[in-house]
């Protein structure tokens, strides 16, 4: 989770406290939501199917396969494309697919500190529509304003209805959309996803900026593992966690808070009030500071320093959670090189045999698109139940 807090304790938010969800009896409308999304998800991941390969693939029955997929297309969800062209006996089956064209998804992206940047995108992650607004020093209500007149612009933009909004945003988010506390834009309690979902007439929701990140890396950046980490160094320091395929927020919504990890008691003071915090060694803005100011001859050891700071801090997660995959994201110059090699190098040192065999520690650097398609995520999970 990434967040530059100024003046108040990151975890002092109290009332930021995951409640078990309710138990409520099953009805027959959740049942056929239910079927509903599970043929949604076998299509997006199998792809083209007919009728019958979809019931064998859901256990569900033919005629309610038909039911559903009658339903989809009447919503524009799914097409049929034509008989299957394989060999096979008898007369070939139609197959249907989703048109990943036939909704946008409007994405946001508030992580930078000088703009909000935005985005339609297809059912698949391709953005289709691009915009950004320069933040201008804004704060407070003024910056919330700047994201409702961006998502709205782009609900607008967007060539196809809008399924949705999806929202990368520092700070502590809960699971109804709102901002628990985002310091660098000074938001306490902000219902942002309420106010997007009045304004535009579209469903909204809101996650921290490297927890969809990580949903991005998962289900769109080709990983084949099912339990990773993000760590983002661009604005701050902050990581998205994955485990069993599932994202990891926390009690207080604040899992991922390693900025503020101690790595030095004798080091810089930190903005939370102590010393040394990891915050300190490699935040972007920091660590190209000391390196500028250093003899180009230092330049590499501060960078491998910076890097190992971030593997020490790394090897006891990786350990406990067995990760397969670190993904770091930042500035190309600064997270590739020496200080990815060091990372990798002191992590899997930590470690033990075959945890560190099986890590794998890569970067995305410059993948300037991570937090929108992460966005786009929530909004596949919310409206369509496909992830």
């Amino acid at each position: 989770m990434q967040e530059s807090s100024r003046q108040r304790g990151l975890f002092q938010v109290s009332s930021a406290r995951r409640r078990p969800p309710a138990r409520t009896k099953a009805r027959t409308q959740d049942s056929r939501v239910h079927n509903r999304s599970y043929v949604l998800a076998t299509l997006y991941r199998e792809g083209a199917m007919s009728r019958s390969d979809l019931a064998r693939a859901s256990g569900l029955t033919a005629p309610t396969v038909s039911a559903l997929v009658a339903e989809l297309q009447a919503d524009g969800l799914v097409v049929d494309i034509g008989p299957r062209k394989d060999a096979r006996l008898g007369k070939p089956a139609t197959l249907v697919r989703i048109d990943d064209d036939a909704v946008g998804i409007v994405a946001l992206d508030l992580s930078h500190s000088d703009r909000f940047t935005g985005a339609v995108l297809d059912l698949r992650g391709e953005v289709v529509v691009r915009a950004e607004v320069p933040l201008g020093g804004a704060f407070g209500a003024q910056a919330a304003e700047t994201v409702l007149e961006l998502a709205q612009q782009l609900v607008e933009l967007s060539p196809r209805r809008v399924l949705g909004i999806g929202v990368g945003s520092p700070g502590i988010i809960d699971d109804t959309g709102v901002v628990r506390h985002a310091a660098h834009l000074e938001w306490e309690d902000l219902p942002l996803a309420e106010r997007l979902a009045a304004t535009t007439g579209v469903p909204a929701y809101v996650g921290n900026d490297v927890n969809v990140d990580a949903l991005a890396v998962l289900h769109f950046r080709r990983t084949q593992v099912q339990n990773l980490m993000v760590v983002a160094t661009a604005h701050g320091v902050g990581a998205g966690l994955v485990v069993g395929g599932r994202l990891v927020e926390g009690e207080q919504f604040a899992a991922g808070e390693i900025g503020h990890v101690t790595v030095d008691e004798d080091g810089e003071p930190c903005v939370c009030g102590r010393r040394g915090c990891l915050d300190q060694l490699i935040d972007a803005t920091r660590l190209r500071a000391r390196l500028a100011r250093a003899p180009e001859a230092e330049r590499p050891g501060i960078a491998s320093a910076a890097g190992r700071a971030l593997g020490t801090v790394l090897a006891p997660i990786i350990s406990v959670l067995n990760l397969n995959e670190v993904v770091l994201t930042g500035p190309a110059d600064l997270v590739e090189g020496r200080f990815l090699d060091a990372v990798t190098a002191t992590a899997r040192a930590r470690t033990l045999a075959p945890i560190s065999a099986s890590l794998q520690v890569r970067a995305l650097a410059g993948d300037v698109d991570l937090t929108l398609v992460g966005a786009s995520c929530l909004v596949l999970a919310g409206e369509l139940g496909v992830l």
